[in-house]
């Protein structure tokens, strides 16, 4: 645990643009005099309101980020999906004298919806989940996919950078609270780390630009790392940070995008390890613990990239928890990061490294010795 009177830790070699020493304690007082220009510069853009949105520099740099382009034959936007009551009935025809094909039981049910019907009779919707399925509407409750997608990386970032876990707002100084006037940043806003220090009680402060601190429990945050040794200066492979619940995609040494995932549950974890995907599917049907509380059936897992025995990497579109644990061991993806990992490494002159690992965020400091000014081990 950091004292109060400290080194304040500067992020990486990615951003030691300028080596500081100073008291965690008076960092906000000084905050604008150890400012570097670089920063300045660099933060062309925030937040005024949520009804203004983004104010930006006359001339802001080029983006190192762009969204990922819609692909125009892409199987997501037909794609519709319900998850199951417990224990109902599921029919053969859309009517209730038809007969019952099966009771569908408890658990976590999700199915691709094929086929709708009005049944004017009986005033009901009712939902083909598989030919000769169908199931009433009240039974199944209809999920939209999430908004999130991560960026690609069209130039190799200069600063870390990564998302908004939640709706908060920014301190203007490390360790304090936000203040009466400051704009709440809601979840999955993008951001850009141009400082960062430790307070007193050991918490990761970063600075988001324009002199707005948000704790780490707040972020996910992504940085440049160094390929693993045996994956080649060529070969394409993704990074999976438990730590941070992120994935990065590289070319050797380039990275080409990142975004957010969520990887397995205490209970059932992601092991770490280097892996290599050896089998892939457009769409997969996924099932697990069969009379356990924690049964389930996902249909039509899109971009399905097995790289540890049954553990893969896939979309998910049954939920929305980004940022944070929430799976049976597989790394869920947003729909349209999967699919956009599924058609890069298609072309991969490899197959695809997967780099699971937990990373520690003290470690992308360096403490600084102010007799030399250069940065210890």
């Amino acid at each position: 645990m950091p004292a109060n009177n400290q080194l304040v830790i500067v992020y990486g070699t990615a951003l030691m643009s300028r080596i500081r020493f100073v008291t965690v304690l008076l960092a906000a007082a000084a905050a604008l005099l150890l400012w570097s220009d670089r920063t300045l510069a660099a933060a062309s853009c925030y937040i005024v309101s949520n009804d203004i949105g983004y104010v930006c520099d006359t001339n802001p740099p080029p983006s190192s980020f762009g969204k990922p382009v819609k692909l125009h034959d892409s199987i997501l936007p037909g794609l519709k999906f319900g998850k199951l009551a417990d224990n109902i009935n599921v029919y053969a025809e859309p009517n209730m004298n038809s007969p019952i094909v099966r009771n569908a039981g408890d658990g976590f049910l999700f199915h691709t919806i094929e086929d709708t019907a009005n049944n004017n009779e009986e005033g009901r919707l009712w939902y083909m989940i598989d030919l000769g399925e169908w199931v009433r509407g009240e039974d199944i409750t209809l999920k939209s996919q999430s908004d999130f997608t991560g960026v690609e990386v069209l130039t190799q970032p200069e600063r870390p950078f990564g998302w908004m876990l939640v709706d908060f707002a920014y301190s203007e100084s490390p360790g304090a609270e936000p203040s009466a006037t400051a704009i709440k940043l809601p979840r999955y806003t993008f951001v850009e780390v141009y400082d960062a220090v430790v307070d007193d009680q050991g918490w990761i402060w970063y600075d988001i630009g324009q002199e707005r601190w948000m704790r780490q429990t707040y972020l996910s945050i992504i940085e440049v790392n160094p390929r693993p040794a045996e994956v080649g200066e060529n070969e394409y492979w993704v990074e999976v940070d438990l730590y941070e619940q992120n994935f990065v995609a590289y070319e050797g040494d380039r990275m080409v995008y990142a975004g957010l995932v969520s990887s397995g549950l205490n209970r059932w974890p992601t092991y770490e390890g280097l892996f290599q995907v050896w089998d892939r599917h457009m769409a997969a049907n996924m099932s697990g613990a069969e009379g356990k509380v924690d049964y389930y059936v996902v249909e039509d897992v899109p971009h399905t990239m097995y790289f540890n025995v049954d553990i893969a990497l896939h979309g998910a579109y049954w939920h929305d928890r980004f940022g944070y644990k929430h799976s049976h061991g597989c790394v869920n993806m947003p729909l349209r990061d999967a699919e956009w990992v599924y058609f890069w490494s298609e072309n991969a002159p490899n197959d695809l490294w997967v780099w699971v690992h937990t990373s520690d965020p003290h470690s992308y400091f360096q403490r600084v010795d102010p007799a030399d000014g250069t940065a210890g081990p």
